[in-house]
């Protein structure tokens, strides 16, 4: 991970080992990276992951074998369906906005020109079901709107890419009469 200025290395003992055999164990570690040294919004991504591992006495190997981890930027949504309370089988406006961490910046932008689930859950119920896809404008906003049918909840839910976290709001709750 040189590209992120430094070299980042576990020190101490990993996080979790467990045995395999009698001679062999796989153990993990976690990082954590401050998103203040993350400088530029295209180390975003796929990033390939080597290691090199030391045994107390025997000195140490080094693994061609490579894993990969991604390395995503933060998001935001949020949702409002209005208006609340609305009349049975009249129309409901579900807006809401995608943002996500600019690392070049230190703030959050909107992200355009992305696929955003509008999620529905009926009253009483414990699941969501997809209403339809809603693509965000050039600032990030959502805007969509639906014919009122039950008391429920609305939500979006954006299942990230490569470079961006999955998200998802809390349901708001329409009120249907």
């Amino acid at each position: 991970m040189s590209a992120l200025g430094a070299s980042l290395t576990a020190v101490g003992a990993p996080t979790r080992c467990l045995a395999a055999d009698s001679t062999t164990k796989t153990c993990g570690v976690t990082f954590t990276l401050d998103p203040r040294d993350l400088r530029k919004n295209a180390w975003a991504g796929q990033w390939k992951v080597a290691v090199d591992a030391f045994d107390k006495g025997n000195g140490g190997i080094s693994l061609d074998a490579y894993k990969y981890a991604y390395i995503q930027r933060y998001s935001k949504l949020s949702v409002n369906a209005s208006p609340e309370p609305v009349t049975k089988g009249a129309a409901i406006t579900v807006t809401g906005k995608l943002t996500r961490a600019n690392w070049e910046t230190h703030d959050y932008r909107g992200y355009t020109d992305q696929p955003v689930k509008l999620q529905f859950r009926k009253a009483g119920t414990s699941t969501y079901t997809t209403v339809k896809t809603v693509y965000t404008n050039s600032t990030g906003n959502l805007k969509t709107t639906v014919t009122a049918s039950s008391d429920g909840y609305w939500r979006y839910f954006f299942s990230g890419t490569s470079t961006t976290a999955t998200v998802k709001t809390a349901g708001d709750y329409v009120d249907v009469r």
